[in-house]
């Protein structure tokens, strides 16, 4: 029952789908059954005991009142109430009844705790008792449904001068038997467990002996296991610990000529050749050891049972090898050329690698086929590229696998170049036992031979070769070697065949793999052209960057880093759903895409919001066209102002950034994760956060914390720790990171993005309030013309005050306050105007009789760049003017 899942045998226990389970459903619902109906019993018996009770006693009492001395002269006297009120109330006190009432011959009540009711008529059948019967019944009274006792209170001269009644109601005998009923359902509780205990233990064992398995299972198997052991040409024997057959199937009786009663039997008393019995109760594991008996010959298995859960005893299989001993040696031969045939189809191939296809061919030969192997490959093939050969040349073939018996080969190193004309498909054999084998390998082919290396080859002893040419598709990829030296025999033409097979199977791997070099190449560049080569320059932020590309595929990573006006930049870095050229195209749009988003400088949630809509399109578009591929992604874009030092963040899908403080400590800011592009539905949401100057922060994708046998909270955890700690440099930092958390040959694209902060100094900032009145310009432009002259810029002021002059103007007639002027100066000269206005300007040609119109046409000469962002508030119109390096002083 290997494999079962740890609480098989629980679910097992209370499924009723197995043995088990129908079984412990069964007592426990036996038992129930039971529990209730003897709870039930004790309870109505304890009310009958009750009734009966009350019955009795209220009789009683009733006797005893009406007996008492002294109650017939109450009754005759003129106030029988007054005297007996106290005593029946005295009375109904201490003998516990809910009434005791005397009424006269006319069953008008003397007495009743009821004061109210004293005087009235008594209600019942009281005419009986008045008769001189008395008598017990239940009905119901002035006090609800009670047991009354009526007795008759007779004078001295057998007249009735009354009756007595004592009543109990029905409530209160049942309480009294209901007082019993916690200890009844206490007592039926403990029996319930017990029960349940020992119902759970009896499953649990008969669990265990089925294996959890139903009725139907149990059934099937057994027809199964009896249909399989009886059919099988293999003998089947198990031996219990105690040297008696437990079982044998009939091969196994026709080969051991076993006797119709074995099972049960000692193995010794079987009448089998006692080395035969003797291995059978060995208790040893044994792998295909032949043992003869009588004229067969039967490869003998032995296995325990207990290592894998069953009881302790021994498997023993047997198979007739006589027909296969009784083969030629040569067939022997074959059979191992099969199985290295089938060795070679496991080991090569076994990666998308070219230089590793040729070591595991070259490794395969040796030493089943051959004492060295070596392996001889075009460049181009190395190189993912199919081979050239020039009219009449040499292609030039590079050693690129050798493996030999002995490690003093003499044959050339991996990477020596080696001559061959490719005039052949077909393997060739040279066999020599003289000294001059460089005219037998000339007729190989081979051009670049030296004859001091054939002089070695002969010393020790290389005697044989087949060389075969490596070729698909009538192309030549290289050549394989194989060598035979000393006592070996000499390779005949078997060998060439299976040399010639043996070389086909690995040419087809080493194709695979030029095949997959070169794609894998192809979208290495496509993904390396589509990724940024030079960082725009900006003074926000020192980017460092890495792109790694997948060991086995390249994938969809990108990341990006785009100046927006403002003293703000972009920091973007996304991951395409797949890998290969797909995903590189489809990461080429979806950047080209977010350089179009962002020069509409949209908030990061409405770009990504944007860019949502499109991958959703091309996934629409693709289905269409019956691409089965889509385009989904993730992506992180963030926006960093340098005037306030804060960043704003919006995810889709994507690992949240990581900001490394001056001081070391590595905090994750909170960011809400939206959705994968491509998916919709939801809205994608922003989060801004402080970024102290001097600042990391870290973007990257997912490749660089998951991995496959590591999960993505340990990747994060090792993120962590390799920020933590001194300062760095944005390289250093990319250098650090990528040696700690990635491996070798990566499974995944890895792109990082590391950006240190910086803030501008107050001193290039300046900042106005503008009333909302025409004439508050000339303030704006004087105080421009001041603060650009402070700054030695005054060759900038005329350019700037008329750009002012037109934004403030158009701020004042067309906007709504407030109305606000910033001057940034950075890189360039940066001009903003902002106004609570979601209007926005258009740039026209004004006609010669408008009035009106001009304003943006000299802002878009004069100024390199303007445009429009829109706030939460407004919006605002900027442009950037390039500012020359001011003049030195020259003396």
């Amino acid at each position: 029952m290997a494999g079962r899942p740890p609480n098989r045998p629980l679910r097992a226990l209370f499924s009723v789908h197995t043995v088990a389970g129908q079984v412990f459903v069964f007592v426990i619902g036996l038992v129930l059954l039971l529990v209730a109906a003897g709870a039930v019993a004790l309870v109505v018996q304890g009310r009958r005991d009750s009734m009966a009770e009350a019955r009795a006693h209220t009789l009683s009492v009733a006797e005893t009142f009406a007996h008492s001395p002294g109650i017939v002269p109450a009754l005759d006297s003129k106030n029988p109430t007054a005297i007996l009120q106290p005593s029946a109330e005295e009375v109904r006190r201490r003998t516990h009844v809910e009434s005791v009432v005397v009424a006269g011959p006319q069953g008008i009540r003397y007495t009743h705790p009821d004061p109210a009711l004293i005087g009235k008529r008594l209600i019942g059948p009281y005419e009986e008792a008045l008769a001189g019967h008395g008598f017990t019944r239940t009905f119901t009274g002035s006090l609800g449904l009670s047991v009354n006792s009526v007795v008759p209170v007779p004078r001295p001269d057998g007249s009735i001068a009354g009756v007595v009644s004592v009543g109990v109601t029905v409530e209160s005998v049942n309480s009294v038997a209901d007082r019993s009923i916690p200890l009844s359902a206490g007592a039926a509780v403990v029996a319930l467990a017990l029960t349940t205990g020992g119902a759970a233990l009896l499953s649990r064992r008969l669990s265990r002996q089925t294996h959890g398995l139903g009725a139907t299972e149990m059934t099937r198997m057994y027809e199964h296991h009896d249909a399989v052991l009886h059919a099988v040409r293999e003998g089947v024997l198990i031996v219990g610990a105690d040297r008696r057959l437990t079982l044998a199937n009939d091969e196994a009786r026709r080969l051991l000529d076993l006797p119709p009663d074995a099972e049960g039997r000692a193995v010794a008393e079987l009448g089998l050749d006692p080395d035969t019995a003797d291995l059978l109760v060995s208790g040893r594991t044994v792998t295909d050891e032949v043992l003869r008996a009588g004229s067969r010959l039967l490869a003998v298995n032995l296995r325990p049972t207990d290592a894998h859960g069953g009881p302790p005893s021994t498997v023993v299989t047997l198979r007739d090898t006589t027909e296969l001993r009784a083969v030629t040696g040569k067939a022997e031969f074959a059979t191992e050329r099969l199985l290295l045939l089938y060795e070679a189809g496991a080991r090569i191939g076994t990666t998308l690698d070219v230089t590793r296809t040729a070591q595991e061919l070259a490794d395969v030969a040796i030493p089943g086929f051959a004492d060295a192997a070596t392996v001889d490959l075009a460049d181009p093939v190395r190189r993912g590229d199919e081979p050239v050969v020039p009219d009449g040349g040499t292609l030039e073939m590079r050693r690129t696998a050798v493996a030999a018996v002995r490690a003093d080969h003499p044959l050339y190193p991996v990477g020596h170049v080696v001559g061959f004309v490719p005039t052949r498909t077909r393997a060739m054999r040279v066999h020599s036992d003289d000294a001059d084998l460089k005219s037998d390998f000339e007729k190989l082919g081979w051009r670049n031979w030296d004859y001091d290396v054939a002089e070695r080859i002969r010393v020790q002893g290389f005697h044989s070769i087949v060389s075969v040419p490596l070729h698909t598709r009538g192309t030549v990829l290289g050549m394989a070697n194989f060598w035979r030296s000393g006592d070996s025999e000499p390779f005949d033409d078997d060998d060439v065949s299976f040399a010639e097979e043996l070389a086909a199977r690995a040419a087809v791997g080493v194709d695979n793999a030029r095949r997959y070099t070169r794609e894998h190449a192809l979208a290495v560049t496509l993904q390396r052209s589509l990724l940024p080569r030079v960082l725009p320059e900006q003074n926000a932020l020192e980017v460092a960057h890495r792109y790694l590309p997948a060991y086995e595929g390249v994938g969809g990573d990108w990341f990006d880093v785009i100046p927006l006006p403002g003293a703000r930049v972009a920091l973007v870095v996304g991951d395409v759903v797949g890998h290969g050229l797909h995903a590189a195209a489809t990461m080429g749009r979806l950047r080209t895409s977010v350089h179009n988003f962002s020069s509409l400088d949209p908030t990061p949630d409405e770009l990504l919001g944007h860019l949502d809509e499109l991958v959703a399109r091309i996934d629409r578009d693709e289905a269409k066209e019956g691409d089965p591929e889509i385009a989904g992604a993730t992506c992180l874009y963030a926006i960093y102002d340098a005037v306030s030092g804060n960043c704003a963040v919006a995810l889709a899908g994507h690992p949240a950034p990581v900001m490394v403080l001056p001081d070391g400590t590595v905090e994750c800011p909170a960011v809400p994760t939206g959705l994968p592009l491509g998916i919709g539905g939801m809205p994608f949401e922003a989060a801004e956060f402080h970024v102290p100057e001097g600042s990391r922060l870290v973007l990257y994708t997912d490749g660089l914390v998951e991995r496959r046998g590591r999960d993505i909270d340990t990747g994060l955890g090792l993120l962590r720790d390799a920020l933590a700690g001194r300062d760095r440099t944005p390289e250093e930092t990319c250098d650090d990171v990528l040696a700690e958390l990635l491996p070798d040959r990566p499974d995944d694209d890895v792109a990082l993005l590391v950006a240190r902060t910086r803030t501008l100094d107050p001193d290039q900032v300046a900042q106005w309030a503008v009333a909302t009145d025409p004439a508050a310009v000339a303030g704006v432009r004087k105080n421009v013309a001041q603060w650009l002259t402070d700054r030695g810029l005054e060759e900038e002021a005329f350019a700037t005050e008329l750009i002012l002059s037109e934004l403030v103007t158009n701020a004042v007639r067309y906007g709504t306050a407030p109305i606000g002027v910033r001057l940034l100066y950075d890189r360039n000269l940066i001009c903003e105007v902002s106004d609570s206005s979601s209007t926005s300007p258009h740039l026209r040609y004004a006609a010669t009789t408008d009035e009106g119109g001009r304003g943006l046409f000299l802002v878009a000469q004069f100024a390199e760049r303007w445009g429009t962002r829109y706030t939460e508030t407004g919006k605002v119109i900027w442009s950037e003017q390039t500012v020359g390096e001011p003049e030195e002083d020259t003396l």
